[in-house]
């Protein structure tokens, strides 16, 4: 076997014996037992709060068992393959037992980096609001490719991706939009996205083809489920009703349905204009709006509040937290953790996972970068 090859067989081998720590094998398997036995309790669902949180639980437990024992396994197999095909001389069962080992490694380096994923609200659904800084057209092109961006990452992941409400931009673009994506550690993934983003082109639509910075932000928050409470008071609240807008067609419609709440106390504003029924759309904007506060006390918790929530008072220059450049040459980077990518254009189609984790390993186990912009 081919040294490269043995080097990654070793690597995956400690990535799963690090799974198979991280969830204390056999304290694991016999909290499977147990959940498993719970589910198949005919009095379960007399408590609803009871019963889903259990069976949040053993999902989570199942898939993290199942993940262990089939990469285990997979690695086994992929390594009798390569020893066939080198026995039997066959470079093409080489090659396809040394792909599987690619693939097998960097799953299993995706799986580690989930086990960070341990914060509260880390598993829950999430929302994604993006919205254009100062710059009127430029900004609002870039608002909605970050948009394009986020919905593209989640469909890569096969999450289920929902637009709540977007505005759009006098010319092109949008002014702000609001993403619900449904999966497991949804929020746990794109929390560190939180924060400014810059783009740095040739514009479009500059006849003399000059190079623009354009700015964004995008704020994450969990969605609440019914474990966590939220009080809200309807009096400490605005609700203004207005018609939807939209590209046309279907998307416009002729009633003020959609709904805008403004929380006085801290001046969050959330919208919703989903449906076309405006009761749906209000609890929908509740539901976001409980999300913010939520996130809010949430952020109190963490060291970095103050420094994030300072990121997010201005739309510009040195606020961001990752740069695109797209001319003159090709790059992405962060200015968290220093993580970088030659490819734009598979970054803004949504490959966004080597700057998430960076960033979430950042946040575990610390060590702020000191990591210049580029230009």
């Amino acid at each position: 076997m081919r040294a490269e090859i043995q080097h990654l067989v070793e690597e995956t081998k400690q990535s799963v014996g690090l799974l198979r720590r991280h969830l204390d094998w056999d304290t694991a398997q016999r909290r499977l037992a147990e959940l498993n036995a719970q589910a198949e309790d005919p009095n379960l669902w007399n408590d609803a709060d009871a019963a889903q949180k259990i069976m949040r639980e053993r999902t989570s437990l199942e898939d993290q068992i199942s993940a262990v024992k089939r990469l285990e396994q997979d690695l086994e197999d992929a390594v009798t393959l390569i020893e066939l095909g080198e026995a039997e001389e066959d470079e093409a069962t080489i090659q396809e037992g040394e792909e599987i080992i690619r693939n097998l490694q960097a799953e299993a380096a995706r799986r580690q980096v989930e086990t960070l994923l341990a914060g509260e609200a880390d598993a829950n659904d999430t929302y994604v609001e993006v919205h254009s800084g100062a710059g009127g057209t430029e900004s609002q092109d870039w608002a909605n490719m970050l948009q394009r961006m986020y919905a593209r990452w989640a469909e890569r992941r096969k999450y289920k991706v929902e637009l709540l409400e977007i505005t759009d931009g006098e010319e092109a673009g949008i002014k702000s939009a609001t993403l619900l994506i449904k999966g497991l550690n949804a929020y746990g993934w794109l929390k560190t996205e939180s924060g400014v983003h810059r783009l740095v082109r040739i514009s479009p639509y500059d006849s003399n083809a000059r190079r623009h910075t354009s700015f964004a932000s995008v704020w994450v928050y969990p969605v609440v489920d019914d474990r966590i409470n939220i009080e809200i008071k309807e009096s400490d609240c605005r609700i203004d009703t207005f018609r939807s807008s939209g590209a046309g067609g279907q998307h416009v419609n002729t009633t003020d349905s959609a709904v805008r709440i403004t929380h006085i106390p801290s001046g969050i504003v959330v919208a919703c204009q989903q449906e076309r029924s405006q009761h749906k759309n209000r609890a929908t904007a509740w539901n976001m709006l409980r999300a913010r506060l939520y996130e809010a006390e949430l952020k109190k918790r963490e060291e970095k509040a103050s420094a994030e929530a300072a990121a997010k008072t201005e739309i510009g220059w040195g606020h961001q937290i990752r740069s695109y450049v797209l001319q003159p040459y090709q790059m992405v980077k962060d200015l968290r953790t220093g993580a970088q990518s030659t490819s734009p254009q598979d970054v803004l189609d949504g490959d966004l996972d080597p700057f998430m984790e960076a960033s979430l390993a950042q946040r575990v186990y610390g060590g702020d970068a000191e990591v210049e912009d580029i230009d």
